[in-house]
């Protein structure tokens, strides 16, 4: 039931030779041969699973061919994780950073590996969860979100990382802009939406460290406890800004078993199991958690939905 790699997919290929070389330079006491497999989820950027004798090692790079450096940037997500672990357990232990584009043909960095389980749209083979059990993960899903939204950012060295002013309305502008920037079908319900984003935008609830991509396949779990959370991964849409629209984002991922046939059809996690919390409670119980009010949910929700 851990989630593990699997053969390089065609054209994706990373030069061994190459990548032996600097590892070997960076982790001199590792023997035995580099052995290099890939994780086959994910949309962005691309994950390694890296065995360099008895000690494995995760690597991040940009997906080949993109020029959206900064979508891809890997120090920046290096520089973030590196501040990041120390005052926040899940985030991933960096290891090392190299922009030499000799090496791989783009910057990557080295992290070490989380082994557990990664629940994706249904859980794995073998996987039983009661409803105790489901009712538990529900529970520290939210709870992670919400410590993570309580750290002290500027303490961590992470004050740089974004400009959380006005962050919802570049959001809400930035997205519909995207939107009729790449059209290629008429939908009229996205004027009125629109409309209705831009009249609507809050004040803001503050700022916050926010992940931008918090769902359960982003989770690893403790394959002991599967109601504990070991890891949390992809950061590279992390940044400053209002914690509410991180907070909207997971919810709009989130399908209650009642939900109509279209939001069922967005659900990236077992969210609809017995004993699952709904997102009425899982906002409740986040606004305890961390003693912000949530006056305006539905703006959050919605929006996250359209960005999906």
């Amino acid at each position: 039931m851990l989630d593990g790699a699997s053969p390089v997919r065609p054209g994706e290929e990373l030069d061994a030779e190459k990548l032996e070389s600097y590892l070997r330079s960076r982790f001199p006491e590792e023997e035995g041969k580099l052995a290099v497999e890939q994780f086959p989820c994910g949309h962005s950027n691309l994950t390694y699973l890296l065995r360099l004798g008895e000690r494995e090692l995760v690597l991040r790079r940009p997906p080949f061919g993109s020029k959206v450096k900064t979508a891809h940037d890997m120090g920046r997500e290096y520089r973030v994780l590196s501040r990041l672990h120390d005052v926040y357990a899940p985030a991933p232990k960096v290891l090392a950073f190299c922009d030499d584009e000799s090496v791989l043909g783009a910057p990557f960095y080295v992290m070490e590996r989380i082994a557990g389980i990664i629940l994706r749209k249904d859980p794995p083979p073998g996987l039983a969860l009661s409803p105790e059990t489901v009712q538990g993960l529900s529970e520290a899903f939210i709870d992670n979100l919400a410590a993570l939204h309580n750290l002290d950012y500027e303490a961590a060295g992470l004050a740089e990382l974004g400009k959380p002013e006005g962050y919802t309305e570049r959001q809400v502008k930035g997205w519909i802009k995207r939107y009729y920037g790449s059209q290629t079908h008429d939908l009229p319900e996205v004027g009125p939406i629109a409309e209705w984003f831009t009249g609507r935008i809050p004040s803001g609830s503050g700022a916050a460290l926010i992940h931008n991509d918090y769902k359960y396949d982003n989770m690893v779990l403790d394959p002991g406890d599967v109601t504990r959370i070991v890891g949390v991964l992809d950061w590279e849409m992390c940044t400053l800004g209002d914690p509410l629209m991180d907070l909207g984002a997971a919810l709009s991922v989130w399908v209650d078993p009642g939900d109509p046939p279209g939001l069922q059809q967005l659900r990236w996690g077992p969210t609809t199991l017995p004993g699952s919390l709904t997102r009425q409670e899982l906002a409740r119980r986040y606004a305890e958690k961390t003693g912000r009010e949530i006056p305006h949910l539905a703006f959050y929700y919605v929006f996250g939905l359209f960005r999906l």
